[in-house]
């Protein structure tokens, strides 16, 4: 909670910090990698950073952050700082990285509001920023003590030990372990974080969900080659669909992630559009392998059936469960899939069970869609839960 006499200090500049977030975030990590370019080369994105992705989730993060503060002052955030805090130790993140963001993120405060930051306000959102690191810091050595690994020691060597290219722009491999110690236990919709040496010599970090269930000896992942677009081509991505073969070793994170839709025997909505399949098949290979029987209701939407990566595999998964029913949307179905509905996902035709528990993952604009659907037709907010590929642009929203 915040102190009394940051309140109304945080309350009265909430608008003016938030309304100058872009430029201080934008400021912030110029500063940041100006001091250390190397958590620019071996850290942070260098996409995300040049397509401005993650100046816009840390401003959300930042003011989702101190308005729950002031309007719930008896809650703490568990589900925003939960998925932050899986992705910190995805990256190894330690305790006094805090520290320097904190210099450098009030740096550019300064910088930006000028004179409008008295000592008053100074204090008061720097109370804000540990309020919000301690929180963080507190989740992350939980999660490392659970990974049973010292604070940012989360890295391992695996090899490839099967590549197998599932549409021309996916790719699985499953990974193994080079010491031949087990691995991990994971829970399935959980990722790993993947680092890279790149040919400029920098060591650039991608988070991959785990593709197939933790009953395997092997660990799988599939990489989906990010094509220019709007934004930066896809290097790390690019490079592994160009360089990654059997045999090459890679190194790799312990898994984390908060979503996971295992337990109990209530009935499931699984959403997925494209790539976003790729934790959907981790929790149908577990349910497949576990035997069970709960009412299961899988969407999949995506481009044709030929860009539909682990097409058959999804299929098989989905026979072995009896109580599961797959619906199809493709935007252009041709002739190979005549059970499935062209245009994009739509829910109105779709039998929801009631208690249905609902988790998606897709690009934003597809998750938004379907959690509106499904809030319209009755399932309560609390209901969906969701994974966001990179940097998570609803932090801070309801």
């Amino acid at each position: 909670m915040l102190s009394d006499q940051s309140v109304p200090v945080v309350r009265a500049t909430l608008p003016a910090v938030g309304g100058a977030l872009g430029d201080i975030t934008t400021l912030f990590y110029r500063k940041l990698f100006d001091a250390h370019p190397e958590l620019l080369r071996d850290l942070f994105n260098r996409g995300n950073q040049a397509g401005g992705e993650q100046q816009r989730a840390l401003a959300g993060s930042i003011a989702g952050f101190a308005g729950m503060l002031l309007d719930h002052p008896d809650v703490r955030p568990d589900a925003m700082l939960s998925r932050i805090a899986h992705k910190h130790a995805s990256l190894g993140i330690t305790t006094e990285q805090y520290k320097i963001v904190h210099r450098h993120l009030f740096a550019a405060i300064a910088e930006v509001l000028g004179d409008a930051v008295t000592p008053e306000v100074a204090a008061a959102w720097d109370e804000v920023y540990w309020l919000m690191a301690h929180a963080l810091m507190a989740l992350e050595t939980r999660l490392y003590q659970e990974a049973g690994v010292a604070e940012g020691e989360v890295w391992r060597r695996m090899e490839i030990v099967e590549r197998r290219e599932q549409t021309p722009d996916a790719v699985s491999l499953a990974l193994r372990p080079v010491d031949g110690h087990p691995t991990p236990p994971f829970r399935p919709g959980q990722y790993v974080s993947v680092r890279s040496e790149l040919p400029d010599g920098s060591r650039q970090i991608r988070q991959y969900s785990l593709s197939a269930g933790p009953g395997r000896s092997d660990r799988r992942i599939t990489v989906k080659r990010v094509r220019g677009g709007a934004g930066p081509e896809g290097e790390v991505s690019s490079w592994l669909h160009a360089h990654a073969r059997e045999g090459d070793v890679l190194t790799v994170s312990a898994p984390f992630g908060d979503l996971a839709p295992v337990d109990g025997d209530g009935p499931l909505l699984l959403a997925s559009a494209g790539i976003g399949i790729t934790p959907v098949l981790a929790v149908l290979d577990h349910l497949a392998a576990s035997g069970a029987t709960r009412p299961v209701t899988v969407v999949h939407a995506d481009r044709t059936p030929a860009d539909h990566a682990h097409r058959q595999e999804q299929l098989e998964l989905i026979r072995a469960l009896p109580g599961a029913r797959l619906h199809l949307w493709y935007e252009e179905p041709g002739d190979q899939a005549p059970h499935a509905s062209a245009g994009r996902a739509d829910l109105a035709g779709v039998d929801l069970p009631p208690g249905l528990t609902a988790y998606l993952c897709g690009p934003v604009p597809f998750m938004r869609a379907v959690r509106g659907d499904l809030l319209r037709r009755g399932v309560p907010a609390r209901a969906v839960h969701y994974e966001v590929f990179g940097p998570d642009l609803w932090l801070g929203r309801p």
